[in-house]
């Protein structure tokens, strides 16, 4: 599967709330960073287990969560590739979400390495 494919794949696999469909997607030393944290980074999740508990956390306080208006760039002599897109969805508190964001993925031998998340602050 290509780059392209794959970002495609994965942008599905969020909507379907399907994380076994996600992480076949990821190597098993993969390593993701989420926007916010305490760190300049945000928080970072090193490896399969990790990483999968992290995004289930997406599901579980976003019960509805939603990536839509998606566009990916891809640059392959990289292995890298960008998926912008608008996040909708709302809390178990009723607030309702909505947010443009980026994924930056850099792949190796086809699977997701490295996935680093950003989120516009909305006020």
């Amino acid at each position: 599967m290509d780059i392209r494919s794959t970002l495609m794949e994965l942008l599905e696999a969020f909507n379907a709330h399907d994380l076994d469909r996600i992480m076949a997607c990821f190597s098993d030393d993969c390593l993701l960073e989420m926007p916010r944290g305490s760190s300049p980074w945000g928080s970072r999740f090193e490896g399969k287990q990790s990483v999968q508990a992290a995004l289930a956390t997406r599901f579980e306080g976003l019960p509805d969560v939603h990536y839509g208006n998606a566009e990916h760039f891809v640059d392959p002599t990289a292995d890298t590739g960008i998926s912008k897109w608008i996040l909708t969805g709302t809390t178990h508190e009723g607030t309702r979400l909505e947010v443009q964001g980026c994924d930056f993925y850099t792949f190796r031998d086809g699977k997701v390495f490295r996935k680093d998340s950003y989120w516009k602050i909305v006020e």
